[in-house]
């Protein structure tokens, strides 16, 4: 499996790139900014872009999901609970950079349990609402990826609509840290972490 981090935008949102081997198909997750880059990156490892996959709908993660689009004819795929932030300006917080964008339409949306199938690779949806309404991580094998829920000694902000300290902290526990220890957790921002070390370690759990 390929598997690539891009930190974009003026606050580092970690963008990944995920590839099958056999097939060449990828997927983007959280193309925030940076667009050439990512593409740049895509075309450089001869991916085929299959899916945009938004953990949830803020600006940060989101900004750059029209242009990959255009270019590559992918499919956008958010959490049926925040496909209203796509296309939102007010819910998606471009206002706190200083625009009111919006962005094209989700093509498809999923909720907890779904599987997203990328060449060989299958991606399970696991719903973790609190940092957003409809929040997502993504598992394959011991890889989760967690957006803005779980980062290294942290968790997800939960002071912006839609946000919930104590559903994101349920969120965690019943979805994340029953994982195995060993399981290898990429954020939306900072470093990456694994389950183990977070359970002995996040001030927060």
């Amino acid at each position: 499996m390929f598997h690539k981090c891009l930190p974009v935008g003026p606050i580092a949102a970690n963008c990944y790139i995920i590839g099958c081997d056999q097939t060449k198909e990828a997927a983007v997750i959280d193309p925030g900014e940076d667009a050439k880059v990512i593409l740049s990156q895509l075309n450089k490892e001869g991916l085929k872009l299959k899916y945009i996959i938004n953990t949830h709908g803020h600006i940060d993660h989101i900004g750059a999901n029209d242009e990959v689009k255009d270019t590559t004819g992918a499919q956008i795929i958010i959490h049926e609970l925040d496909a209203e932030m796509l296309t939102n300006p007010r819910k998606n917080l471009s206002n706190f950079v200083g625009a009111l964008n919006s962005f094209k339409a989700a093509d498809k949306t999923v909720k907890d349990g779904d599987v997203i199938q990328v060449g060989n690779l299958e991606l399970e949806v696991i719903h973790t609402p609190g940092h957003t309404i409809g929040g997502i991580c993504l598992r394959h094998g011991n890889l989760v990826w967690t957006g803005d829920t779980l980062f290294q000694g942290s968790i997800g902000r939960s002071d912006f609509p839609g946000g919930n300290h104590d559903t994101l902290i349920n969120s965690i526990k019943k979805k994340l840290t029953v994982l195995p220890d060993d399981t290898q957790v990429f954020p939306g921002h900072g470093p990456s972490s694994n389950i183990g070390e977070e359970k002995r370690s996040n001030p927060f759990l």
